[in-house]
């Protein structure tokens, strides 16, 4: 390609740009428009290898992180579409391919793009529904053997709803998140991610509170879907550090994942199930242990151990990033600490950034017992970010000292200037655009 083509090409964040100015609402739950776009391309859904779709309110992408790393590890080739991006919209998009998937490059992204945009043809359509209905074309373009599809909102109206017959559903712990768009009970959110159920399809569920638990019993039941629940058809426990699952065809001992906090144990094992529990691949006990040791999935409770933050705070501090964003990302973010601290005592600040769809009480009531060190601070560049002042007036009636600075780079030059007698340990947490923000400025984007 010689210099001249390549200066004609439209850089992705200009057609992205361009791409969001087709509908002004930023989500708008429908599968019509979706529909619509998919019959244009030659329904590219239709010719998926075997898809597993995954739906919930936490632990979706480590679930679908443990299933690709294992699937890999089993020599097969993974397409995995996830949401939302932390630093470059190339992260949604990981293209199987032998000895490990890739992050599509960006001319066969901008070529997806472009395609959708052509058929599209100017109608209205979400920048969700364009980047999903490009992940179609993508997929059905390269060969691979699974496709790992993460729900992007809910489950009934999210875009990836239009796979007929997967291979295997899978629902994460379903917990109050979205109640602007899904509804302001548990039963109603419940009803939505259930909605992934495609009759006759195996069903695997991580454990659910009692009312979550209840509405996707009765639609698995309606839908004639065998269910696979935690507890119920298999179980995961912690064993002198390590993970032991267990079910009707056995039980397998197997090393403590990588990703950090006991959450983390049940995401894995919840993989686990899903695999057993469908016949159509093969993964044996070495796949098994090398996935759950080798997933990586940033931004949940990721230690930061080279960049720039760590010149900006406190000397031999510790650094951690979390994109929790609500009460129970909150819950599992601070059991992780409370693991923390019981190994190495520090004390803990905790910098927060948050939307301001989000309960920020709620979030960060889980600190309280942990820490009375706040620092409340904006996510920059960010359509919809809480205002640093409501945000820190929530901490405040938590009995909480909250400090407010202009951004992270502030914050942790002033954690700097304090006294510790120990150097603390910092969360920086409350938002995945927060945390993508983060890696952005630390040099340390996803690969």
């Amino acid at each position: 390609m010689n210099a001249s083509s390549e200066s004609t090409k439209t850089p992705l964040g200009e057609l992205i740009g361009r791409l969001s100015a087709l509908h002004q609402k930023r989500i708008d739950l429908g599968l019509e428009r979706m529909h619509r776009l998919l019959e244009r391309l030659g329904h590219p859904e239709r010719k998926l290898p075997p898809v597993i779709h995954i739906a919930g309110t936490n632990g979706k992408g480590s679930t679908l992180a443990y299933l690709r790393a294992t699937l890999e590890a089993a020599g097969l080739r993974v397409h995995a579409y996830t949401s939302p991006y932390l630093v470059r919209i190339n992260e949604c998009f990981r293209l199987g391919r032998v000895g490990g998937g890739v992050l599509v490059g960006d001319d066969e992204l901008r070529a997806a793009l472009e395609e959708v945009e052509r058929v599209n043809a100017g109608e209205p359509a979400t920048v969700f529904e364009l980047k999903t209905a490009a992940a179609f074309h993508l997929f059905a373009q390269n060969p691979a053997d699974v496709v790992l599809l993460e729900v992007g909102l809910g489950g009934r109206l999210d875009s990836t709803n239009v796979v007929e017959t997967p291979a295997a559903c899978v629902i994460t712990p379903v917990s109050m998140d979205h109640m602007d768009f899904l509804g302001d009970t548990l039963t109603l959110i419940a009803a939505e991610k259930a909605a992934i159920i495609k009759r006759g399809v195996p069903v695997i569920c991580a454990e659910q509170l009692p009312e979550a638990m209840a509405v996707i019993e009765a639609q698995a039941k309606r839908m004639r879907a065998p269910l696979f629940a935690a507890n119920e058809s298999w179980h995961v426990n912690v064993e002198h550090g390590r993970l032991v699952y267990s079910d009707d065809r056995g039980l397998m001992d197997l090393a403590a994942p990588r990703l950090f906090g006991r959450h983390q144990f049940d995401n894995a094992g919840l993989a686990i199930a899903t695999l057993r529990a469908i016949s159509t691949f093969k993964v044996n006990q070495a796949a098994f242990e090398a996935g759950i040791v080798g997933a990586e999935w940033p931004a949940r409770m990721q230690r930061i151990t080279s960049g720039e933050l760590l010149s900006w705070g406190p000397q031999g501090s510790e650094i951690w990033l979390d994109g929790g964003h609500n009460a129970e990302g909150g819950r599992v973010a601070a059991a992780a600490l409370g693991d923390l601290e019981e190994r190495v005592s520090r004390p803990l600040v905790v910098i927060a950034g948050m939307m301001a769809n989000k309960d920020p009480q709620g979030f960060l009531a889980n600190f309280a017992g942990l820490t009375r060190h706040i620092v409340a601070v904006p996510i920059p560049d960010t359509e919809n970010a809480m205002p640093v002042d409501r945000l820190a007036d929530a901490a405040r009636s938590l009995g909480m000292r909250v400090e407010i600075a202009p951004g992270i780079e502030a914050a942790l030059r002033a954690l700097s200037k304090l006294a510790y007698e120990v150097p603390p340990r910092i969360l920086i947490t409350g938002s995945l655009y927060l945390a993508g923000h983060v890696l952005g400025l630390n040099g340390t984007p996803p690969a």
